[in-house]
């Protein structure tokens, strides 16, 4: 077992829009920009996105590579769900679900993005030692 404590899974998600979707996310979830390496034609060949000690990789849709756009549901640990939720539904966001208490002890919310992709934040936090 390794004690580097870098992440070591890496969601990566396509858009259509990818440059719009950077400016989105950090609008509406309060993701960061950290490294956009441009393609061609106006793309996104690969974007890094912070969020706390994780990071979120995305760009434009290829269907050389990637194929279009798929379907994943991202989820995210944030501290404070009502103020999170507060933030992205004053941004656009589409709530798919109001923030709610689980049987399992974290409080969540759901979130659409322009996309279509749908975002669960929660305060529940896996961890790999369980």
């Amino acid at each position: 077992m390794t004690t580097d404590t870098a992440p070591t899974l890496y969601p990566n998600l396509r858009y259509r829009d990818a440059a719009a979707a950077l400016k989105w996310l950090a609008a509406a979830f309060g993701f960061e920009e950290q490294l956009v390496v441009p393609g061609p034609d106006n793309t996104i060949a690969h974007a890094e996105l912070r969020f706390g000690t994780s990071i979120l990789m995305l760009g434009s849709v290829r269907d050389d590579v990637f194929g279009a756009q798929g379907v994943m549901a991202p989820y995210v640990y944030v501290r404070d769900i009502d103020a999170h939720c507060a933030r992205a539904r004053a941004a656009g966001a589409t709530i798919v679900m109001e923030p709610r208490n689980t049987d399992y002890g974290s409080r969540d919310y759901s979130a659409r993005d322009p996309e279509g992709y749908v975002w669960s934040f929660g305060t529940y936090r896996p961890s790999p030692s369980r």
